[in-house]
């Protein structure tokens, strides 16, 4: 690590949304002194500066910070480095690999991975020491393969709450409210999610089309074309990635 990222004891948050809320309260209860989260403007002076803004927003926000820091990060996933560009400053990502909920606090991001990158050793170094010091577990991803990652993430988390969302429709017309569903499937979800976890996709996977039993599947599109028919295309597409990776798993 750089020597002089260590010297980081101020920073300044800039942006007052879910991450730059939980990440402020976790940079202060790791013991470093910070500003904010701050509104858009010029920032307070401090060692380092991360901004929690919405991607469009990016460079606007470096502009606005040029000159109050010699290290400048962003949050975002996808954006690259070169956003940052008007700071002027040593230009770093810092991206929680973490679904933020509303109102949290900086436990939001304990333990979880962070993917960081830097412009140069003491940017990255700083990335480092900012995520390890909100209690997060950095790991480096390269600049241009940021948007991949980041299309992985929305996947496995964004993609997910749609699905579910989907599950809560269908099962309405098995006399389900939305918030009957979400206490009956939230356990099965939970499960799931382990396994693929613990035993990798094709293992995990159960269910009809798994087992090959098409007269089950075919009852069920039945049900899904009459509780929500627009879901259809969904229902079809998932259906034969599901089917592919069924095939893909089973015994030569």
């Amino acid at each position: 690590m750089d020597s002089r990222a260590a010297e980081i004891d101020r920073a300044g948050v800039v942006g007052a949304g879910r991450v730059g809320t939980a990440l402020a309260s976790a940079l202060r209860a790791g013991g470093l002194g910070v500003d904010g989260p701050q509104g858009r403007g010029r920032p307070a002076p401090a060692d380092v500066i991360v901004l929690c803004v919405p991607d469009a927003e990016i460079a606007a926000a470096a502009a606005d910070a040029r000159g109050a820091a010699p290290l400048v990060g962003h949050t975002s996933g996808a954006t690259p480095l070169s956003a940052l560009r008007g700071s002027g400053a040593e230009a770093f990502g810092l991206h929680p690999l973490q679904t933020v909920p509303e109102g949290a606090t900086g436990d939001a991001l304990a333990g979880a991975p962070c993917a960081i990158a830097g412009a140069s050793p003491r940017a990255l170094a700083a990335a480092r020491r900012i995520a390890e010091t909100a209690g997060m577990v950095p790991f480096e991803i390269d600049d241009s393969r940021r948007p991949a990652y980041h299309a992985a993430a929305s996947i496995a988390s964004n993609f997910l709450v749609t699905l579910e969302h989907a599950a809560e429709r269908v099962a309405g017309g098995a006399g389900l409210s939305p918030a009957e569903a979400r206490v009956l499937l939230a356990p099965l979800v939970r499960r799931t999610a382990e396994n693929w976890a613990a035993t990798g996709p094709e293992r995990a996977l159960t269910g009809p089309i798994a087992r090959g039993d098409d007269e089950t599947v075919a009852r069920q599109r039945e049900a899904v074309a009459l509780a929500a028919p627009d879901l259809l295309p969904l229902w079809d597409a998932m259906a034969a990635a599901t089917g592919a990776l069924a095939r893909k798993g089973a015994p030569a």
